[in-house]
């Protein structure tokens, strides 16, 4: 790739070199006042770093460097880009931490984030996902992204989108979208993911993750697929998720999940393969659970009414055993200072007629 290319004209607005045979390193400079809006290399075969130059391309939107052989840790540097929509690292062979800062404008106005197919590792980036403004607000007008000084010239991605590899020639402004499957990811899924409103996508399979399934994910209302196969999660499969009325794909196979499995609305549509490598689920599309607990739907009225009162089988057990423990106790202080007429009397009555029995 010529590294002359850094070094373009003030009034470039779009940069496609995607899907030809490239190699080498990325442009190692990009020039100060760039107008740049659209940069694409996706399906190459460059090396090397993601070279800090780019975020003098303050007005870029769009950054797809994907399919490539990239060898670099995440470029942090990135996140002073602060018109930047879209950001596509997968597969190459990115690593380490992805943290990210606790500035409010980092990534304020990112809508598609695509990691996939790389070896981050640590925990999942929970300090982005509280920064992703754009993802938190649904935005009911549609339109298509494109060069603002061709009117002609659409902007196009390659996305997985609920399974299947798809060439965007067209992006929805609409369309949001977090990818970061296959990777190293541990931990827990961070709860304020569930911010993400206006998500349409999430897939976080084939990592490492631990712990339950957040019930804050039943926050996002206009999730279409969600996909958290292949990890290490535990617990049951919460309820709020029936609240996911637009959900099609819901996978979480190969886990460590058990209990009963929700019913109601989009989850009485998912087959056998959305919950099989889960020995412990139960219910269907699975069998029968053997105690017959059902999980059915419950308003969320109703589970926080249950959440104030508080009383459950617990407080029912501690009653039960201090009830016990004091009537042991007064019993002894009874009998130990005087007997109880009443008691003495059905006791030595008793006593009476056996010896009287005995003798005739």
């Amino acid at each position: 790739m010529p590294q002359c290319l850094g070094n373009f004209s003030n009034n470039l607005s779009v940069l496609h070199l995607g899907m030809n045979k490239f190699h080498g390193t990325i442009l190692e400079t990009f020039s100060i006042g760039s107008n740049l809006r659209y940069l694409n290399f996706n399906g190459n075969q460059l090396q090397g770093r993601i070279p800090p130059s780019i975020s003098n391309c303050i007005n870029l939107e769009i950054l797809d460097l994907g399919n490539n052989n990239i060898d670099d840790t995440f470029p942090h540097f990135l996140e002073t880009l602060s018109k930047l929509q879209i950001l596509i690292l997968k597969s190459n062979r990115f690593h380490g931490l992805v943290k990210g800062t606790s500035a409010n404008y980092s990534f304020s106005k990112l809508r598609i984030f695509d990691l996939s197919n790389n070896t981050f590792s640590g925990p999942l980036p929970a300090e982005y996902f509280n920064n992703f403004k754009a993802m938190m607000i649904f935005d009911l007008n549609m339109k298509y992204m494109g060069a603002p000084n061709y009117s002609s010239y659409d902007y196009s991605v390659s996305l997985t989108l609920k399974g299947l590899e798809i060439e965007l020639v067209k992006i929805q402004t609409l369309l949001t979208s977090v990818d970061l499957s296959g990777n190293k990811f541990t931990g827990e899924i961070p709860q304020s993911i569930g911010k993400l409103k206006s998500l349409k996508l999430l897939n976080l399979s084939h990592n490492q993750l631990t712990g339950n399934i957040q019930p804050s994910l039943g926050n996002l209302s206009n999730l279409e697929s969600l996909d958290l196969s292949s990890n290490l999660l535990v617990g049951r499969i919460p309820m709020q998720l029936t609240y996911l009325t637009f959900l099609e794909v819901f996978r979480v196979s190969h886990n460590q999940l058990e209990g009963p499995i929700p019913e109601g609305k989009q989850f009485n549509t998912f087959d056998n393969t959305s919950y099989e490598g889960n020995l412990g689920l139960c219910g269907f599309p699975l069998e029968k659970c053997d105690n017959g607990e059902r999980q059915q739907p419950t308003s969320s009225k109703e589970i926080d009414s249950k959440s104030k009162i508080g009383f459950g089988w617990k407080a029912i057990s501690a009653g039960y055993g201090c009830g016990v423990i004091f009537g042991i106790a007064m019993g002894y202080v009874v009998f130990k200072t005087r007997k109880p007429t009443c008691f003495v009397r059905m006791v030595e009555g008793e006593r009476h007629r056996k010896i009287k029995r005995f003798s005739n």
